[in-house]
This record gives C-alpha cells, structure tokens and sequence, in this order.
C-alpha cells in the first residue's frame, strides 16, 4: 500500500515534534511502520535527534521552507522508502506557510501514485503578540484543513487520518510574499553542534541545565526575545532534551534526568528568536566557553526570501 504523508504545520513551539512523536507511538504500538521528514532553515537539528532516538527513520529537508524546497522534499521521502513505512509525517519549519499551494497539492497532483496524502494539520497554542509573527501564525491556522491543540486526544487525530475520510488541500490562501519574507526576517535563527568532554564528568542533566539557564538570562539581557530555544546533551549514559518558547518560564524537559555522569556530550542547540543574529551567536559561543569547548558547526542568520518552488 501506498505510504500515508501527513503535513504538520504550526508555529515554533506549537508542540508538533511532540505531537507527531505521540503518533508515532501510537502507530507503532499498533505494528504500522512510521517515518519522518524534519524541514527546518538550518542543519543540525534537536528534532531530527529525537526522533531517531525514538526509533523513528527520519531525514530532513533543510536550507528554507517546504515551499522552497519541493524536490528536496521528494528525495527525503525517496530514501525513506527503504524502511517501508506505511506513514511518514513531514514536519514543516514553524515559520513556514503556504503549504498547500506550494507542497500539498503539488503531491496530490503528481504523486497520487506513490503516496496518500493526509488532510494538512496545523497545531496552534499560544498566539504570538509580535505583528510579524502573528501574520505567519494566522496564515498557517487559514489554511488549515484540520487545526488541532495540545489538548487534542491524538489517538482520535491519527484513528481520523487513517480513515482517509476527510480531503486533503480544500484552503485556498492569498500569501504576500513580501510580507512573508518581511515576517521570516524578524526572525533570528542558529543551529549550532558541539562536543562537551567535562572535567570532572557530568551527567547529561548537569549539561543541559546550566546551559539553558545561561542562555535564557543572557538572551534576555541583551533584550532577544525566545520564540524557541531547544538543547539536548547526548552521551553513553542517556541523554536529556528541554525546550522553552518564551524567557524565564520553566523549560520542558524529557529523557534520563538520572542518567549517570559521561566524560563525553554531543551537544545540539537550536535557538529561533527576535534578535539580532549575530549577537545570539555571541552569547552562544560565550556559554559554550564556560563548557571549554569550541563549536563543530554553528550557523547564525535571518532567513533568506522565500520564493516557491511551485504553486497549485
């Protein structure tokens, strides 16, 4: 049977990676094969750790939104094909829009043979205050065929996909797509990777703790709004992720907070803000200083213009 591709839109820190990790559960307890495309503006991505982690096969599509990268998209789900799946859920950027004309219909169009194609689902949780941001936010929720939240039962969303009772790509939208640049480029964005060798050990808790705590009160110091800001600490011990979507509120944390001290952390921050770029990326390379370790790879940038690869 053809893969079900479920799109999952939202803005950043909506709750999609969770969501889609508690489908993924739920399918798997079922015996039904699950895969995962992650789109995001950069590499090095929290996301993609977790679900691999999860034992979910998952790629990426990164370098710009799913609307910018169609064929990039294509050849994701290509390699995938390898583990059978017989659901691959795509995850697009939280800054992303224009889904349906540029990525949901195209799929229908020419690729009703190799894949179904589940109504497009957007999660929606807290409305941004940010004019530019709330622009994206309700573009994403217009075009919606399904709009969910994090208190929706997820058993009932995925029992609802797997019937293929409800059409996919019925929103038409009119996007400006300057203003959709406009609303992007109020973004921030840094990917960063590093590997952490402490002395004494430390556990990946002790890792990521500190480190989250630095960040938010140096960000805000310097007056950067959080939109979202993801770390996890990985080592032989276990690994432990946490998660924030505004300054000085509790992060989200989940993985083994009693994991055992390791001499060795891979290291993956994913920060989107209302900043400056630059400056995020000094007061990231100034906490990974006090951690005595130099970045493997760090990208700090706004990003580029969207221009679409095709509209339906």
């Amino acid at each position: 049977m053809r893969p079900l591709v479920v799109l999952v839109g939202g803005f950043l820190g909506a709750g999609k990676t969770t969501l889609i990790g508690k489908a993924a559960r739920i399918l798997q307890a079922r015996g039904i094969v699950v895969a995962a495309v992650m789109n995001d503006q950069g590499g090095n991505l929290v996301d993609t750790e977790m679900a691999r982690h999860s034992g979910i096969p998952a790629d990426e599509v990164v370098g710009g939104c799913l609307c910018c990268r169609f064929p990039d998209l294509i050849e994701a789900l290509a390699r995938l094909a390898e583990y059978e799946p017989a659901v691959v859920f795509v995850e697009a950027v939280g800054s992303c829009t224009d889904i349906v004309a540029t990525t949901l219909r195209p799929l229908l169009r020419d690729y009703a043979l190799h894949y179904r194609i589940a109504p497009f689902t957007v999660i929606v949780h807290r409305e941004p205050q940010d004019p530019d941001l709330r622009f994206l936010f309700d573009k994403q929720r217009e075009e919606a065929d399904l709009v969910i939240t994090r208190e929706t039962d997820v058993t009932g969303w995925v029992d609802q996909l797997l019937a293929g009772d409800q059409p996919a790509g019925t929103k038409t939208i009119e996007v400006d797509y300057q203003r959709y640049a406009e609303a992007e480029a109020a973004l921030g964005w840094l990917n960063a990777q590093m590997t952490v060798h402490p002395s004494p050990e430390l556990s990946p808790a002790m890792i990521v703790g500190p480190l989250m705590d630095e960040l938010d009160a140096r960000l805000t110091a310097a007056g950067i709004c959080i939109v979202h800001l993801k770390v996890i600490a990985k080592s032989d011990t276990g690994y432990v992720k946490a998660a924030l979507t505004r300054r000085g509120e509790e992060p989200a944390v989940e993985g083994a907070l009693d994991a055992s001290p390791a001499a060795r952390h891979d290291l993956l921050v994913n920060l989107r803000a209302l900043g400056d770029p630059s400056e995020m990326r000094k007061i990231v390379e100034g906490a990974f200083s006090r951690l005595d370790a130099a970045p493997l790879a760090l990208q700090a940038f706004r990003p580029a213009v969207p221009v679409p690869y095709q509209r339906a």
